[in-house]
């Protein structure tokens, strides 16, 4: 099975299990309303599909070999930018408020 592969199925249980959850919150708000803890609940039952969801487009861009970019692993680097460890010209900050003091 190549790790796409075990990948999707394990999104689809992941789906699977979800839904299953989703049918015992319901029966759960049936019995005991939508008090907080309730909608606590199904606001993380809310998060958790858009967190699989987001998890199966990553998968789908794996697949078609296209690098997401927000996912980190095998991103293309930015170039490094070196800041010099010598001071700033002074004149730089002559007009400059200080924060919580304001302008000079």
């Amino acid at each position: 099975m190549t790790p796409g592969a075990a990948a999707e199925g394990d999104l689809a249980r992941g789906r699977q299990l979800t839904d299953e959850l989703e049918r015992t919150v319901h029966a759960l708000e049936s019995r005991l309303g939508r008090g907080l803890d309730v909608r606590r609940v199904r606001a993380d039952l809310d998060h958790l599909r858009e967190s699989l969801a987001l998890l199966q487009e990553l998968q789908e861009a794996a697949d078609a070999g296209v690098q997401r970019a927000g996912s980190g692993a095998g991103r293309r680097s930015e170039p490094v930018v070196e800041i010099p460890d010598t001071p700033y010209d002074p004149t730089l900050w002559r007009d400059a408020g200080d924060e919580g003091i304001g302008s000079r």
